[in-house]
């Protein structure tokens, strides 16, 4: 089994201590210092609550390269949770649940790409996300992805083989119509072309 490296920041010396002693023997993660940062997969943030100071603390380790950040947390409220989110974190432990166990688990699934909030939180999450894409997404036609719902069906006709004369057949735009569509998604996401923009799109689960 390879070993997850693991890097630990905590606002005080104690908690990060504490969560070092607790992964250091696990032999499912290396522990690495600060000077070994760069060869981190994982970085987990230990706080109190999610602050100005920890939504900092989050966005440092985010501009360091992190996609992978676990939150171990005290207290978490609905507005906070959604902070978090945004500032790339990817798995959250209460304080209160950190035991070994629980931290190898949430750092073994945010190593391999995967998400791990408490059941109760994501509950919460699921409602602050529909609630924003009732409200605030869906009257601009406009998707968490950050793609509109046009964009979306043609890039879903474009990886099924169509090409642009027949997807502006097949919606009833014209031709320079997809072809701006396309110009559009690739541009602002910048992706190279409109073969990488159907691979994001089947990344994104869109299509």
């Amino acid at each position: 089994m390879e070993r997850v490296s693991v890097w630990v920041s905590a606002r005080d010396p104690i908690s990060e201590a504490g969560v070092v002693s607790q992964l250091r023997p696990r032999p499912e993660i290396r522990v690495v210092s600060s000077d070994e940062i760069d060869a981190a997969l994982v970085a987990v943030v230990v706080a109190d609550a999610v602050d100005d100071e920890t939504l900092r603390m989050l966005h440092v380790v985010q501009r360091r390269g992190f996609t992978r950040t676990v939150l171990v947390v005290g207290h978490l409220g609905d507005d906070e949770l959604i902070a978090a989110v945004e500032a790339g974190v990817v798995g959250i432990v209460r304080r209160g649940e950190a035991t070994p166990e629980r931290l190898v688990q949430v750092i073994g699934g945010a190593a391999a790409g995967d998400g791990a909030v408490p059941p109760d939180l994501l509950g919460r999450l699921l409602d602050q996300v529909g609630r924003l894409q009732r409200q605030v997404l869906g009257p601009r036609g406009l998707t968490f992805t950050g793609l509109a719902a046009r964009e979306i069906q043609v890039l879903r006709l474009i990886a099924e083989g169509y090409d642009t004369g027949e997807v502006a057949r097949q919606l009833a735009y014209s031709e320079r119509t997809v072809k701006n569509v396309l110009h559009d998604v690739t541009s602002r996401l910048q992706l190279r072309n409109r073969s990488h923009a159907v691979a994001y799109a089947l990344r994104e689960g869109l299509i």
